[in-house]
């Protein structure tokens, strides 16, 4: 009889034998740690990179304080470090002349105005009178002298930035041969000038006569107040003018309507006529102005 020998289905793994100090660290330890001791070092851990931070920022602010303490304080200025300053700038600079100051303070505000016909068609404009004008509004009002617009059948007005338009004559004074109008459209942020004063005004005074003579410009000339309250009779208006300012600095056919102004770029006066007995209608040295209070009243501004 064969001896038969049994086996069983199953056999036994031997699991290897891991070295010691070899392999993954034992996991067990933080699975069983309690969830509270976990929190409590993550903390601490927290806490100590923030005062970490903490200190680093004073150490910095110590070392900037340390920094100033030791630097010199700045010496004050004192009156002459003013005036050495003011000396050194009139000295290697040139500055703007006042006549200059006056001019660019007005030039914003003067505009050229142009007396058109209308033609055998009614579609030809003519130009048959130039003058000059002054922005008291920025509505687009503005001063210019009557005889400069009478007769036009349309007034065209042009702005210090080149813009167009037509304009209507809301206000007369002929006895001080004035007319105001209003433009019907204006340039984005008109600059309306400064209108002065003649109560201060003396013999001497420097002054400034902005416009367009001959329709060239804006032309500037430079004179002084030659005479206070002159009177003139003017060729052109018709009128005896009342109450003038005489002035010497140089203007012609076109300035008329335009500004007369002091060296802080006020409006004193308008200019309206000029002296010349030969009849050319040159200039010779004797122009006039109205003032600017009698020009005021022209569109309803009280004297001042």
């Amino acid at each position: 009889m064969k001896r038969v020998t049994l086996y069983s289905s199953s056999r036994r793994s031997r699991s290897p034998v891991r070295p010691s100090g070899t392999g993954p660290p034992d996991q067990s330890l933080f699975t069983q740690t309690p969830p509270l001791l976990v929190r409590l070092w993550k903390s601490i851990h927290h806490h100590n990179l923030a005062l970490l931070a903490v200190g680093g920022g004073l150490l910095a602010l110590l070392l900037v304080w340390g920094y100033a303490s030791l630097s010199p304080a700045p010496r004050q200025i004192t009156q002459k470090d003013i005036e050495r300053a003011v000396l050194h700038t009139l000295e290697t600079q040139t500055l703007p002349s006042p006549a200059v100051r006056a001019y660019e303070a007005i030039r914003p505000s003067v505009v050229r105005i142009r007396g058109m016909d209308i033609g055998h068609y009614g579609d030809d404009e003519i130009e048959n009178s130039v003058g000059s004008g002054v922005v008291i509004v920025d509505k687009g009002l503005i001063l210019t002298n009557l005889h400069v617009v009478a007769g036009a059948a349309l007034v065209k007005v042009v702005f210090a930035d080149g813009l167009e338009s037509a304009a209507e004559v809301v206000g007369l004074k002929p006895e001080s041969d004035l007319a105001v109008l209003q433009a019907k459209t204006v340039p984005d942020d008109l600059a309306p000038a400064n209108l002065g004063s003649t109560r201060d005004l003396a013999l001497g005074d420097r002054v400034v006569a902005v416009g367009f003579p001959f329709g060239i410009g804006p032309s500037v000339s430079a004179g002084v107040v030659s005479g206070l309250n002159s009177v003139y009779h003017s060729p052109e208006s018709k009128r005896l003018l009342t109450n003038l300012i005489q002035f010497d600095a140089a203007a012609n056919p076109g300035n008329s309507g335009g500004p007369l102004v002091n060296m802080d770029g006020e409006v004193v006066g308008i200019v309206t006529a000029i002296l010349n007995p030969t009849g050319q209608r040159v200039f010779i040295g004797i122009g006039f102005a109205v003032t600017i209070e009698s020009a005021a009243t022209a569109i309803g501004l009280p004297p001042f």
